[in-house]
């Protein structure tokens, strides 16, 4: 039997969910990448008018730090058309997570299946990649087109920081990526410092002092890459927050992320 092929960035299955609140739309599509059937949540408030498409990268791996469907909420809420793609091998897609390798491309084809939605404008996206995401985020900075202002929350810049600051993450690390001496160029491909000289677009960063997760250390060793490399950048550092802001403050800090990231898109 012939089996059909699967198209990059193509909509193959649309699941309408309960909406989360009056006026915004929420539902799980499922998509193309490299040949695999993956999913992730779209989430937008009905619009008379064509939205303006946001990227939100996950973190954490299988079901530990699956989207979270009120964050996602939030940042459609502000005007945006939001997309938030699971990546391969989470909630019964084909593939296996990579932690930043050929998983990629569920990213790379997520912003292509947005910018060609109906209702969402073709401009380049905003993209905000929390924790792991950050990898992901700045992969696409580094290699797809149709990437806008980068949000790095939270985020893991340097891999093989991760692999000693994380010690409870070293067996997923070893199993997923590899060991850190004889796979060191794994983990350089998934370290944003390595490559810093490569980012297409500006990126803001934005980190918790005391992030018990992912330790702040990335956020100014990222700084720090940047600047070297001679990149547009910025950096929120919330004094005395972990990698979790208070839902106060989260929301302020997410008001504080777009306006930044609607000036970086204007220049």
């Amino acid at each position: 039997m012939e089996i059909e092929a699967v198209m990059d960035g193509a909509l193959l299955n649309t699941e309408e969910l309960p909406a989360p609140e009056p006026g915004i739309r929420l539902a799980k599509l499922t998509y193309g990448s490299q040949g695999l059937r993956v999913k992730g949540y779209w989430v937008a408030p009905c619009a008379d008018g064509p939205l303006p498409g946001l990227v939100y990268c996950r973190g954490g791996i299988r079901g530990v730090g699956m989207v979270r469907i009120p964050r996602i909420v939030s940042l459609a809420r502000r005007g945006y058309a939001v997309f938030a793609p699971f990546y391969r091998g989470n909630d019964g897609a084909e593939g296996r997570d990579e932690f930043g390798g050929d998983d990629r491309h569920d990213l790379y084809n997520a912003i292509r299946l947005l910018r060609g939605m109906p209702g969402v404008l073709d401009d380049p996206v905003v993209t905000i990649g929390f924790s792991r995401g950050a990898i992901m985020a700045m992969l696409a900075a580094k290699e797809c087109e149709g990437v806008g202002p980068v949000i790095v929350w939270g985020g893991v810049s340097d891999l093989l920081l991760t692999y000693e600051e994380r010690v409870d993450l070293r067996r997923m690390l070893k199993r997923v990526v590899g060991h850190p001496k004889k796979d060191a160029d794994r983990y350089r491909d998934r370290s944003p410092v390595c490559w810093a000289d490569r980012i297409r677009t500006p990126v803001l960063i934005v980190h918790g002092s005391d992030d018990e997760h992912v330790g702040v250390e990335h956020a100014y060793r990222l700084a720090d890459a940047l600047q070297a490399a001679g990149k547009r950048y910025a950096m929120h550092i919330y004094k005395g927050r972990g990698h979790a802001f208070p839902q106060e403050e989260e929301e302020q800090a997410i008001d504080a992320m777009l306006e930044w990231a609607r000036s970086a898109g204007k220049t």
